[in-house]
């Protein structure tokens, strides 16, 4: 097992990654103070993973309760949102009862919003169950739901007490949902971790294969450069909105198409290639660079061309994004390989031109 920190003084929490963790009641007891939780889970992980941790709560003297959502992008939704809520309420849970999220991106970013909202503020648990979730969603506090006119606009930054990612978990992830997870962990390299980049050239088809020591190490690596940046800047006012390299055109991708057509990894993945041509207009990085950039995607089975949604929409989609300032689209650019920045040096016939350099009429992945 490997364990990071995420220091952020009296509310630093640790980030235990290893398999078989869902057995590990002494890393769960610890940060349930009351004998009481409620888990929060979908109708896909529920039947894999529930019963596994409710057994290793209950040999602890826990009281389990669960709520199962539907799954999938589209229930990320007030409605939905309610159903937790819904729980909470029937199940008579107080302030201090701990709230687990047993799931996906989806799923982590819903329990800990309503964690956030139910009594002002309750104590939550992250148990992520994708590749995707292990090494980007559960880590640094963000919680939200999405709104028809924007991805993750309605939320706040909440952190959990601990994060477990059992890597076994992966074993049922499909295919597509893994691939989807590869783009957040090459977006690391990307943005400030060169040397990570190398690694994931030469150790891509492990990862694929679903070695488990590669991907042991794939989400260590991630993980501890998330919780250096979530350090320096909880709440994105600098470095944080590094992480979002791909974000602002790929938000723009799931809301445009709707969401759950395209899974987030996909949207992030043609959105970084957008972000690496617009780059490369720029003249910060040259045409070798972001060749490069495509082939690793393209390995990793991502799509590297966007739908032709229209450079109006995409630009109307856009305008909703939280690095918008004074009205002013700021995006995440690359200079180099392991060096993004925050710009908004480009013109809008720069960003039109590396839409269109990435788009495909057919609109599919």
């Amino acid at each position: 097992m490997e364990t990071l920190e995420v220091a952020l003084d009296e509310r630093s929490y640790p980030i235990h990654i290893g398999p078989d963790l869902l057995g590990r009641a002494d890393l769960l007891l610890p940060f349930i103070k009351q004998k009481k939780v409620l888990v929060v889970s979908n109708e896909t992980v529920a039947p894999l993973y529930l019963g596994r941790l409710c057994e290793t709560l209950a040999s602890g003297g826990v009281a389990v309760h669960s709520v199962i959502l539907p799954d999938g992008e589209k229930y990320k939704t007030w409605e939905t949102l309610n159903l937790i809520f819904d729980a909470l309420l029937t199940e008579r849970c107080e302030r201090n009862t701990v709230l687990i999220a047993l799931g996906g991106g989806v799923v982590g970013d819903m329990g800990g919003f309503a964690a956030a909202c139910y009594q002002r503020g309750m104590p939550f648990i992250q148990v992520p169950t994708t590749l995707l979730s292990q090494v980007d969603s559960s880590v640094g506090g963000k919680t939200a739901i999405n709104h028809p006119m924007g991805k993750n606009m309605i939320g706040a930054f909440y952190q959990p007490k601990l994060v477990l990612a059992d890597i076994l978990t992966l074993d049922t992830l499909p295919d597509r949902e893994l691939k989807a997870g590869l783009a957040e962990v090459i977006k690391y390299g990307l943005i400030r971790d060169p040397e990570f980049f190398d690694w994931l050239e030469l150790n891509l088809d492990k990862l694929l294969a679903r070695d488990q020591a590669a991907l042991v190490y794939a989400v260590q690596r991630s993980c501890a450069n998330k919780a250096e940046v979530v350090a320096a800047d909880e709440r994105e006012s600098g470095e944080r909105a590094l992480l979002n390299l791909g974000h602002t055109f790929g938000h723009a991708i799931e809301t445009g198409m709707g969401y759950g057509e395209w899974l987030h990894g996909e949207a992030v993945s043609a959105g970084t290639l957008i972000a690496a041509e617009l780059s490369c207009g720029l003249g910060w990085i040259d045409a070798a660079t972001v060749a490069r950039i495509e082939r690793i995607f393209v390995r990793a089975g991502l799509p590297v061309l966007a739908p032709a949604l229209g450079v109006e929409r995409y630009v109307e989609l856009m305008s909703h994004d939280k690095k918008v300032q004074d009205g002013k689209l700021r995006l995440v650019l690359l200079q180099g390989i392991g060096r993004a920045v925050v710009s908004d040096a480009a013109t809008p016939a720069q960003i039109a031109a590396a839409i269109k350099a990435r788009c495909t009429a057919t609109g599919r992945i």
